[in-house]
């Protein structure tokens, strides 16, 4: 999404993300549109990812169908504004959301049925996973227990950090800290089994809460490869880092450079930008059933990667 096309929606402009962009609508509605922006190690790639904006805006609206009964959700509509010019409605359809506006939750809402990530480094260390005791001799990538919530801070600058339950709960509240973690656990297992069986593992998700008119309810984007870790379930084996549907070939790529992770990061070659649009694509498909050519917006033919600026 450019700049020039931004200033083109006609809306107040309240915020910009890492990929999307947020604009008030009427005081009570956002319109999120989510660009085509790839980041990694919290650095905004020069390259975009064609259709990704898509990817993100159609799998969320699949899970928030699937998880209406969970939960509350901030969804409204994924139709472009009729305000928005029609040659400027035409960049926008498919990466749309119309949502009502929260109060959001000052923490990350994460659920971990695998070990992996930070939770594996800190169990390592610790046998613990954000300060939860474990139980000894699990391996990286092994099925946990069961379940667990673990949140983490929000920070607008540098990393998030994560946190214990009783933390999050001196944060929020108790009783809020406790409706947050049973929605979130509600909305994993929901989400693990559907994937289950179509022959994903969701290892972990982060989920955004929010309070709408007193209603704590799912906002922002929903087990999507940007906010989960997804697994092929037939090449999972404990103690091994199994492939993912997410940005795994832009993270490789990137590691094989030797770039220090920070700014500016390496031009990305056309094949990792396709190998990485290929990973999202097949994430929506896979999990939803659904072919992402039908998905308004989507052309037949892959873009050539441009420019995210």
């Amino acid at each position: 999404m450019n700049a020039e096309l931004s200033e083109k929606i006609g809306l107040a402009h309240v915020a910009s993300g890492k990929v999307r962009e947020v604009y008030d609508i009427d005081g009570r509605n956002l319109l999120f549109v989510a660009s085509d922006r790839m980041s990694a190690f919290d650095i905004v790639m020069a390259e975009a990812i064609p259709d990704k904006g898509r990817v993100l805006t159609a799998l969320t609206a699949f899970w928030l169908e699937e998880l209406r009964d969970v939960a509350a959700n901030h969804l409204v509509s994924l139709d472009v504004p009729p305000s928005v010019e029609p040659q400027v409605a035409e960049e926008l359809v498919g990466r749309v959301m119309v949502v009502r506006k929260a109060e959001m939750l000052p923490v990350e809402c994460i659920v971990r049925g695998y070990i992996a990530g930070s939770a594996w480094a800190e169990y390592e260390r610790e046998s613990t996973i954000h300060g939860q005791a474990m139980p000894s001799g699990l391996s990286r990538s092994a099925a946990l227990p069961h379940a667990v919530f673990t949140p983490s801070t929000k920070s607008a600058q540098g990393h998030d950090q994560n946190i214990s339950f009783e933390e999050a709960a001196s944060i929020l509240g108790a009783d809020v800290a406790e409706a947050a973690r049973t929605i979130c656990l509600a909305a994993y297992a929901r989400a693990s089994a559907l994937a289950g069986e179509r022959g994903i593992i969701i290892a972990d998700t982060k989920f955004e809460l929010g309070f709408i008119d007193g209603q704590l309810a799912i906002c922002d984007e929903v087990l999507t490869p940007d906010s989960s870790r997804f697994w092929p379930a037939e090449r999972w084996v404990p103690g091994e880092v199994p492939p993912s549907f997410d940005k795994q070939p832009l993270r490789d790529w990137l590691e094989e450079t030797g770039w220090d992770k920070s700014p500016p990061p390496p031009t990305l070659p056309h094949d990792v930008v396709e190998a990485t649009r290929a990973r999202y694509v097949e994430a929506y498909e896979v999990l939803s059933g659904r072919t992402f050519a039908d998905w308004p917006g989507v052309t037949k033919a892959p873009r050539q990667g441009v420019s995210s600026k």
